[in-house]
This record gives C-alpha cells, structure tokens and sequence, in this order.
C-alpha cells in the first residue's frame, strides 16, 4: 500500500511553453532527497490539460526514467474519452508508472453508471494498479461513494484521490471502505485531518514547494505524534490557502520560479500570476520557512 506525501509534480517549461526536461528531472531529485513518498506526474498541477498526447507520454518517460525504483511514480491517465483513457494507462504500464491515476471524465457529464462503466473498462483493459480521481470543482461529475466502492471490488482499481475537502463524506468512504483500497487527500487544507481520520496519504499542490515538511506531517501522523504533524501542517496552512488563489497550477508554478527551482513557463490558456497575489503567496513562503 502506496502512503505519505504523494506530489502532484508541477510541469517546468521554458519561456516559449515547450516541456523542460532537464529541470523535471532536477526537481525529481530533489523530492527524493526532501523526503517526498512518491511522484504524481501529468495531473492537474501537471498541466495535463494543455499537453499533447505525445508529450503527456514524454512526461511519465521522463519521471520514471529519473526515479529509477527509488519512489513510486503514478502517471495521471485520465481523459473524458475512455478511449484514450485506456491508451494513456496502457502508455503509462509500457513506460513502467507503478500505478494510473485516472480523472472523472470532464465535460461530458456521465452519471453513475456512466462513471462506473468507464472505470470498469480502464482497469479491464489496463492490467496495473489504478487509483480513481474525483475531483467534481473541476469536472463537474462527481464520483459518489457509493460508486467508488462498488469499484473497489475490482480487483486492480485499489485506491481512490478525494478532492472534496468533505470531511463528512471522508468519514463515510473511510468507514466504509475495504481494508486494502487506499484513500488519498486531494485537497491540502484538510490534508491532515482526513490522515488522522484513517486515509493513507494525499497528492498534494503543497508538497511541490515544502516536500520536507509534507512528508514529516504524513509520517508523524501515521506514527500517532499528533502534536508534530500539527506543527508541520500548520508551517504550511498559509500555502494551503494561497496557492490557490489563482487557478492551480498557476500559484505553486510562481512560488517555484521564486525559488529557482523552475523558470517562468507556463502554457496557454494560463498565464503567470497575477502581481496583485505575489505578496500575499510570499507571506505564505515566509511562513513556512522558505527562504525568498
């Protein structure tokens, strides 16, 4: 069972939008190095929107390369064409990914059975682990609980991302759900709770810019050192907040090229932050000890 600090891997690109390699597998060391318990490539924070299906493939190529088996890596698979869904999982199993992270369709709104049927065919077709997504802020389709764990019973979908935020409904996925599906935060401000309420990690925008802090919250939670992963978390609840301030991947791309860990690239539609945020990101990396 894959748990900890899961980082939704930001995408570096040059001035001109074109992929970065070289800093990708920069960054990719140094999560290594910060304590970072595997590698999210090509999700959300990952540009996954705006990358061609030939550079999506490149991405999870690149980061499984650079990982060499030291850390899990999850290649973001997702597509409202379930079609291409399954051509990306089978990409991502080719190139070595250990597992698939795969969206709620977007745009096209299926219901229920339409999510159930499209997850069905994923891992059907895709013999790998695969880790369902939900994320309904972005995709307007929400997976229900009671669907989730009707997919649990499929034998390689073996994990689910929450992005909720609904500690309610957490508590309900967790007490309900069998005892070798993994559940993930997808949301960094209630990050730790969902942890102390018994998930197994999160994928986080936050652990791009503060790994070792993320890391050391998860692992204190799991140990029962409450009163250390509270003071991790609250090192970080600034970013938490305002790292989405603008649309991600928008904030935590910024705060990075702050950094020096990536350069200023980002790929239409979005554009870099807007100066009216950069105070208020900085405050946040000032608080939790990064030094700009």
């Amino acid at each position: 069972m894959l748990k900890g600090s899961l980082v939704a891997i930001a995408t570096p690109m040059q001035a001109d939008s074109s992929l970065d390699e070289a800093t990708l597998r920069a960054l990719v060391d140094w999560h290594i190095a910060e304590g970072t318990h595997g590698i999210v490539v090509v999700g959300t924070t990952g540009e996954s929107p705006t990358v061609d299906f030939d550079e999506h493939c490149r991405l999870i190529d690149i980061v499984v390369a650079q990982c060499g088996g030291r850390i899990p890596v999850i290649a973001g698979t997702g597509a409202n064409s379930t079609r291409e869904a399954i051509e990306l999982a089978g990409y991502a199993k080719k190139a070595g990914a250990d597992y698939s992270l795969s969206v709620v369709p977007y745009y096209n709104k299926p219901n229920q059975d339409g999510l159930y049927a499209h997850f069905k065919a994923i891992a059907e077709a895709v013999d790998m682990p695969h880790i369902l997504y939900n994320v309904p802020g972005r995709t307007v389709a929400d997976l229900a609980n009671d669907t989730a764990l009707r997919l649990a019973q499929i034998p390689n979908i073996v994990g689910i991302k929450d992005a909720t935020g609904n500690m309610e409904r957490a508590t309900d996925l967790i007490l309900r759900a069998p005892a070798d599906f993994t559940l993930y935060s997808g949301d960094d401000a209630s990050a730790l709770a969902f942890l102390m309420l018994g998930g197994h990690g999160s994928i986080s925008v936050t652990a791009n810019v503060v790994p070792s802090h993320y890391s050391k919250m998860c692992e204190a939670a799991f140990a029962g050192d409450y009163a250390s992963a509270r003071h991790h978390n609250a090192k970080m609840f600034l970013l938490h907040q305002r790292l989405f301030c603008e649309a991600n991947p928008i904030p935590v791309k910024w705060a990075l090229h702050r950094m020096g860990r990536i350069g200023p690239g980002m790929r239409l539609p979005l554009v870099p932050l807007n100066a009216a945020f950069h105070d208020r990101v900085l405050e946040a990396m000032r608080s939790a000890d990064i030094p700009v």
